[in-house]
C-alpha cells in the first residue's frame, strides 16, 4: 500500500449523501426538540429546564449502556484514561447549558437571535486556529452574510444590555468550543462517537444534579403537580428521548462534516422556523426589514451549503498535511532511487569481475 493510500485510510472521505443527510438529521432533530421543550416548559409550565436536561442525560446513558450490552455498538470500557481523553468536554457542555439558560432571560428575542449567530464566526476562527483548517474567501463571505442578515432582520430592536451581551457571547464561545471539542474527541483512536456521548453524559449528570439541588430546581421538579397527567408525562419522556437523538445528531454532523457546518445547519433551521412563524402562529409582526434580513441569512446559508457540498473535505485540511505528504513522497522516491543506484552498482561490479 502506498503512502497516499495510508493517508487516505487515516482520513476517510465521506460521501456527499452522508454529509447532507447528517446535517439534515441534525436540523430536524433540533427543530423537533424545540417544539417538545416549548410544550413541556411553556404550555405545561414545567418549572425546571435543568431537570429536563438531567432526564435527557439519563436517557442517553441508559440507551447507550443497553446498546453496548446487547453488542449493537462498541465503545471503550471505563478506565483511568477516560477522564483525560474526555475532558474538558463536560465542563464546556455545562458552561454552554447554563449560559444558554441565563441568556434567554436577559435580552429581547431579536437581539438574542443576532448575538447567537456570532457562534458561527467564532467556530470558523477556532477551526482555523485549533484544527488549522483553510477556508476559501467564498465560504468566509457566506458566513458573514448570515451575520449581516441577522443584524438587518433585528432592525431597530437592538436594545443594549451589557450583562446580557456578555452572557450570550459567553454562550457563543461555549457553543463553538463544544463543537470543536466534539470533532477532536470523536476520533476512533480516542473515544469514538458513542464513547463521547456516553461518558460525557456520565460526567455531566452528577454536577448538573448537584447544581439543580442547590438552586431549588430539583425540588420544584419533584413537587410539580402534573406528573400524573399522561399527556404531559408522555411528552416529557419523548423530550428526554429527543435530547439523546439531538446529542447523537450533533456528534454525527461533526463527524461527517465539521463543527462549522453543524453551526450553519442550526442557523438555517432557525431561519426556516422564522419563515414558518410568519405564516403560522399569529404573533408575527410583519416588517420588510425583517423579511429582507431573513432572506440575506438564507442566501448566506444556502451559498455555504452549496460550496461545502461541491468541495472535498480534505480541501480544507491544514497546509502541513500537504507538506507532510510531499515530504513522505520525496522520502519514498529517495529510497527507490537509492535502491536503483545500489542495484546498478552491483551489476557494474559483477560485469567488472567477469
Amino acid at each position: 500500500m502506498s503512502i497516499k493510500e495510508n493517508h487516505d485510510a487515516q482520513k476517510p472521505v465521506h460521501s456527499k449523501c452522508a454529509r447532507l443527510l447528517s446535517a439534515f438529521f441534525y436540523g430536524i432533530s433540533s427543530f423537533l426538540l424545540v417544539l417538545l421543550n416549548k410544550n413541556v416548559l411553556s404550555i405545561y409550565r414545567f418549572p425546571s429546564p435543568m431537570a429536563l436536561g438531567i432526564g435527557q442525560m439519563g436517557v442517553t446513558i441508559i440507551i447507550l449502556y443497553v446498546a453496548k450490552q446487547k453488542q449493537f455498538i462498541t465503545f471503550p470500557d471505563f478506565s483511568k484514561q477516560i477522564p483525560r481523553k474526555l475532558f474538558p468536554l463536560p465542563l464546556i457542555y455545562i458552561g454552554n447549558h447554563l449560559s444558554g439558560l441565563a441568556s434567554t432571560q436577559k435580552l429581547s428575542l431579536p437581539m438574542f437571535t443576532v448575538l447567537r449567530k456570532f457562534a458561527i464566526p467564532i467556530t470558523l476562527v477556532l477551526e482555523i486556529l485549533l484544527l488549522r483548517k483553510r477556508y476559501p474567501l467564498s465560504i468566509i463571505l457566506s458566513v458573514c452574510a448570515i451575520i449581516v442578515g441577522a443584524i438587518v432582520a433585528a432592525g431597530f430592536d437592538l436594545s443594549f444590555n451589557l450583562e446580557g451581551y456578555i452572557i450570550v457571547l459567553l454562550n457563543d464561545i461555549f457553543t463553538a468550543a463544544n463543537g470543536i471539542c466534539i470533532a477532536i474527541k470523536i476520533d476512533p483512536k480516542e473515544l469514538g462517537k458513542y464513547g463521547v456521548l456516553f461518558y460525557n453524559a456520565i460526567f455531566m449528570i452528577f454536577p448538573t444534579t448537584v447544581i439543580s439541588f442547590f438552586t431549588g430546581d430539583l425540588h420544584k421538579a419533584i413537587a410539580f403537580e402534573q406528573w400524573m397527567d399522561i399527556a404531559f408525562f408522555a411528552q416529557f419522556l419523548i423530550s428526554c428521548l429527543m435530547g439523546f437523538i439531538l446529542l447523537y445528531s450533533v456528534v454525527l454532523c461533526c463527524y461527517y462534516n465539521s463543527p462549522l457546518t453543524t453551526m450553519v445547519a442550526g442557523a438555517i433551521k432557525n431561519i426556516c422556523v422564522a419563515y414558518i412563524g410568519i405564516f403560522i402562529g399569529g404573533d408575527y409582526k410583519f416588517s420588510w426589514l425583517n423579511v429582507f434580513g431573513l432572506n440575506i441569512c438564507m442566501a448566506g446559508g444556502l451559498s455555504y451549503s452549496i460550496l461545502i457540498m461541491q468541495s472535498n473535505p480534505h480541501d480544507f485540511d491544514p497546509v502541513n498535511d500537504v507538506a507532510n505528504d510531499k515530504e513522505a513522497f520525496s522520502k519514498q522516491d529517495g529510497m527507490c532511487n537509492g535502491l536503483l543506484i545500489s542495484e546498478e552498482v552491483k551489476l557494474l561490479n559483477k560485469s567488472d569481475e567477469k
